[in-house]
């Protein structure tokens, strides 16, 4: 789950100093005219060189998720598919998917929703051959396997100097900044539902967390695996709700959302390219596809086959975009409230329309909402920070030191301004995310003959298809 700095609710700076000036300069060019032509060139790719893997093996993709086919081998300690699969969308879904549809609706209309669908169904090929990739260099760990971006890097391309870069930025991004970001959010919630000191929340946060990642990526794992399930369920159901409450309106929303995307009268009005900016940030920067955070999740499954769990990464971006998205742009749409802004943005924006379908409870579910949507992603990015941090060092000292840090990072990010840290954190995912895509390009060959190797077990009637052992080669 991708946030934005100017949905967190922080204090206003009137007049930002020339440094911050720079960096969100520098962040802003790197999303607008490079990350974001990039991301979607390597989706449109990818996708016509899986000849449509996201579409052609959706039904695989599904029954692999909930069948958990592959299990331990006497008795040792893993995780499964769905527990990985869990992690990585703890980290997908996320404030953003709240505020940051939103946002995208206030300043690019109805018709960013459309464009953030079509980055999802092309982002989720991107997805694949990340996790594929994660799968086919994993290495094995104490309790489960170990990898991600920094890995596959070194190892297929033999760049020890990027596979270093890129676990460094997977650091500061995801253990630290969006740490900070997300707890501030929480700090932030909590405040204005109920009164309560952000520092005493930041607390209480610390401890649950110190609870949670202590127990390494098996009680990560387990945790994540209980709470995103409830999570999207939760929101899922309170959008069935409203869409329910509102069913006549539905082929409206539907028809307005085409339109705005593909509208005469918003090209005129110059929306037209708002709605495809708006949707087109917001998508990819929800569902991270092609960021490189999600293989770290991704290579700790134990399946007998690296395409399985490529397959089930990739429905990942199809559930946070295509459902957890779609349900807060049909809360927004379904419920008539203005969109203009006159009632507040992003998470403010939500609120107001929940509340005015269901009532004073509807701030109340959005509150909780955030909660369980920014914590988890919390518990997700700190664990693609141990996983990079084990890239340098398998010592235990340095992973207490981690861990100390990132609770510290949870009060701190309760209490101060993030203007400059978010400045830095995206600029960081930026290279982050170049670096990446590069290794993606480079090894595609290696994910396009797993991939066959998959496809012609499947049509030759084996249920189960099954790769060497390529951690132990």
């Amino acid at each position: 789950m991708i946030s934005f700095p100017h949905l967190m609710t922080v204090p206003a700076v009137a007049q930002p100093d020339k440094v911050l000036e720079i960096l969100q300069t520098i962040a802003d060019s790197l999303y607008t005219y490079i990350l974001i032509a990039v991301l979607i060139g390597f989706g449109i790719y990818f996708t016509i060189r899986t000849k449509g893997v996201q579409f052609r093996l959706f039904k695989d993709s599904c029954l692999l998720l909930f069948k958990g086919e592959d299990s331990p081998a006497n008795g040792e300690k893993h995780v499964s598919s769905f527990q990985a699969f869990a992690v990585s969308l703890a980290s997908r879904v996320g404030t953003g998917n709240l505020a940051g549809v939103a946002t995208a609706i206030t300043v690019g209309g109805p018709g960013a929703v459309f464009w953030m669908w079509i980055t999802a169904l092309l982002g989720a090929a991107t997805s694949f051959v990340e996790a594929t990739l994660a799968q086919l260099y994993k290495r094995k760990d104490k309790d489960s396997f170990i990898g991600g971006p920094a890995y596959y890097i070194e190892s297929g391309l033999g760049l020890r100097w990027m596979a270093v870069l890129s676990a460094v930025l997977i650091i500061l991004t995801f253990a630290f900044g969006y740490t900070l970001v997300q707890c501030n959010t929480i700090g932030s919630a909590f405040q204005n539902q109920f009164g309560w000191n952000s520092q005493i929340v930041g607390i209480a946060v610390a401890v649950l967390l110190g609870l949670i990642i202590f127990g390494g990526i098996q009680r990560i794992a387990k945790v994540t695996a209980v709470i995103v399930p409830f999570m999207a369920l939760g929101y899922l159901l309170i959008a069935i709700v409203v869409i329910v409450m509102n069913i006549t309106a539905i082929p409206h929303c539907i028809r307005l959302i085409i339109d705005s995307a593909f509208g005469l009268r918003q090209a005129a009005g110059g929306l037209l390219g708002a709605a495809v900016m708006q949707g087109v940030r917001r998508g990819l920067f929800s569902n991270e596809a092609g960021l490189g955070s999600a293989p770290n999740a991704a290579a700790t499954a134990s399946v007998s086959h690296p395409v399985k769990q490529g397959l089930v990464q990739g429905l990942g971006v199809f559930i946070d975009t295509i459902v957890v998205c779609s349900c807060t742009a049909f809360i927004l749409l379904a419920s008539g409230v203005d969109l203009s802004g006159a009632n507040g943005k992003g998470i403010e924006l939500t609120q107001y329309a929940l509340s005015s379908q269901i009532g004073p409870i509807g701030s109340l579910f959005i509150t909780i909402a955030l909660f369980f949507f920014a914590f988890s992603t919390v518990i997700a990015t700190y664990y693609y920070g141990e996983a990079n941090l084990k890239f340098f060092t398998k010592k235990k000292w340095p992973m207490f030191v981690l861990r100390i840090l990132v609770l510290a990072m949870v009060v701190i990010g309760t209490c101060i301004s993030l203007e400059e840290a978010w400045a830095l954190t995206d600029i960081f995912m930026a290279i982050c995310g170049l670096c990446n895509l590069i290794a993606l390009f480079v090894l595609f060959p290696k994910v396009k003959t797993a991939l066959d190797d998959y496809t012609r077990q499947r049509k030759a009637g084996v249920k189960n298809p099954v790769y060497p052992k390529w951690w132990e080669d």
